[in-house]
């Protein structure tokens, strides 16, 4: 056997790979950063591909099953991720393979009926809870899951209104790379426009909460249904760790009538979080002028140039963290 690797496949390579995917009922979903081949000769027998810290894509031809090839797989990508400085992987499959890939070092952090997310550390999940702020002793609380990409008044007056009704408040800003903002400078976004709330943190999701811009969708049978899994893989992983490492008893999501996307993950929170204890509350979306103030309209006045819309629509401390990026990098 002769192993490749591609950063990604091009050409007549890519047309292989992505024709040995369909065969064996996978999506060859890109883009990737790099891919494993494993050839036979000409024939390709095995693949798997990376995408930052994200493994997927990953397959073994049934004639070579047995052989040992879907280690000789996933050592090969976990070397060439190391290399480019990424030691904390992550891979989604079908939960039938759990064992497969338990046998090679991948542990389970969450599952539902269609996924299985598993990392390569042991406990991963916990000791990154562990490394967050909590407050002690452990207080019944509220929390919100944003992206803040950028923190918006509507943010703020999310935070500020459920701030008022929990004794303690935890702000999750996703932590995955995704847009035009990056995770450290939402995050620093989110804290600077709630430092007048004592009673609030604003914390990282770590790798925990995926986006759904990143979410990997290769081996669902059904794709049109990928937005349901992630929202159910999402809810399972905050229900299940999430929410009792911080007595989370309160998720606060606003009323979504710009995104059909979000409004179909937060009725599947009011379908869900109940279950475990946790009551949703949506809160009225903030308006201007009768316009629901959303970051994406934040984004496009930024690419407009238009700062008269942006300071309308951002606190004071959003508004001065935004013009310094500009003068660093503009938009």
């Amino acid at each position: 056997m002769d192993i490749e690797l591609l950063s990604p496949p091009r050409g007549k390579k890519r047309e292989i790979w992505r024709s040995f995917l369909r065969r064996v009922r996978l999506e060859a979903e890109e883009p990737v950063d790099q891919t494993v081949l494993v050839w036979d000769g000409e024939v390709l027998a095995a693949t798997g591909s990376r995408q930052g810290n994200l493994l997927k894509c990953i397959a073994v031809d049934p004639l070579y099953q047995g052989d040992g090839l879907l280690a000789t797989v996933l050592t090969a990508l976990r070397q060439a991720a190391f290399q480019k400085g990424f030691r904390h992987l992550f891979l989604c499959t079908r939960p039938a393979n759990a064992a497969l890939f338990s046998a090679l070092f991948f542990y389970p952090v969450a599952q539902t009926e269609q996924v299985l997310l598993m990392e390569n550390r042991d406990n991963g999940i916990r000791d990154f809870l562990r490394s967050l702020h909590r407050e002690e002793p452990p207080v019944p609380a509220g929390a919100a899951v944003m992206n803040c990409s950028p923190f918006t008044l509507g943010h703020q007056y999310l935070i500020e209104t459920a701030a008022k009704a929990c004794e303690h408040l935890y702000v999750f800003i996703l932590s995955q790379e995704n847009g035009p903002f990056s995770a450290r400078d939402r995050l620093r976004m989110a804290e600077l426009g709630t430092a007048h709330l004592p009673n609030v943190s604003i914390l990282p999701t770590g790798p925990y909460l995926i986006s759904r811009a990143t979410f990997p969708t290769y081996f669902l049978e059904d794709r049109e249904k990928a937005g349901e899994v992630h929202c159910l893989l999402d809810i399972a992983v905050f229900t299940r760790y999430f929410a009792p490492w911080f007595h989370i008893v309160r998720r606060y999501v606003g009323t979504e009538p710009l995104s059909p996307m979000t409004a179909q993950y937060n009725a599947a929170l009011r379908t869900h979080l109940p279950g475990h204890g946790i009551a949703l509350q949506e809160l009225p979306r903030l308006e201007r002028e009768g316009i629901p103030v959303s970051a994406s309209a934040v984004r496009a006045a930024l690419a407009a140039g238009d700062w008269d819309t942006v300071r309308a629509l951002v606190p004071q401390t959003t508004f001065s963290y935004l013009q310094n990026l500009s003068k660093e990098d503009p938009l």
